[in-house]
């Protein structure tokens, strides 16, 4: 075996999803959102088009993500339909992170491969992102609020038209005792054709 396999399962299985409110204060260093990005870009990608993009907001960032999130969120969001709690996660939710990382897709201009394609791409990197944060212990919040697909979004992120934000990915240290979850067997899941 090249790697160790019980290593990598741990791995895998003790990804957790962890909220900004449940971030301490300690600060996630650039050098470790550097290598998260860099294992990130190690993705499958058909066509080898590595179609993610990244805008790290941190520092007076965050605070600048806040305004944007929270004004569009009243925006777009008819006044009956508004909720307040979510309002008020826009707007804490980027000052609780250390590091708020939006992951797009860029649209090939030839478009030769599927936009799923390019999509489920950009996901797999989001999955190598919050890998790397568990095996760091960093905390990661994977977020798909609606706004992020309006074409507000890609003004204020500066992508272009047919590019896509695909999450808001918020990395912190937990204040919290690492979560444990579960999942149902395979036999759930899974159908086996052998004839």
């Amino acid at each position: 075996m090249r790697f160790n396999l019980s290593e990598i399962t741990d791995l895998i299985r003790n990804r957790r999803t962890i909220y900004p409110e449940q971030f301490s204060e300690r600060e996630v260093h650039r050098e470790q959102i550097e290598l998260i990005l860099n294992n990130a870009q190690w993705a499958p990608t058909h066509g080898n088009t590595q179609p993610w993009r990244f805008k790290v907001f941190a520092g007076a960032g965050r605070q600048k993500l806040s305004d944007f999130l929270s004004k569009t969120y009243l925006e777009l969001t008819p006044k009956e339909q508004q909720n307040d709690i979510k309002l008020a996660k826009m707007i804490t939710r980027p000052l609780k992170a250390s590091a708020i990382i939006a992951v797009c897709m860029e649209r090939d201009p030839s478009e030769k491969i599927l936009e799923l394609e390019e999509i489920e791409a950009v996901a797999c990197a989001i999955q190598n992102m919050h890998l790397t944060c568990t095996a760091y212990g960093i905390g990661g919040f994977w977020s798909t609020p609606k706004l992020i697909y309006h074409q507000n979004m890609n003004a204020f992120l500066e992508i272009g038209e047919k590019d896509k934000c695909i999450g808001l990915f918020y990395i912190g240290y937990p204040s919290i005792e690492w979560p444990k979850a579960h999942r149902r067997p395979i036999e759930y899941t899974t159908t086996w054709i052998s004839e």
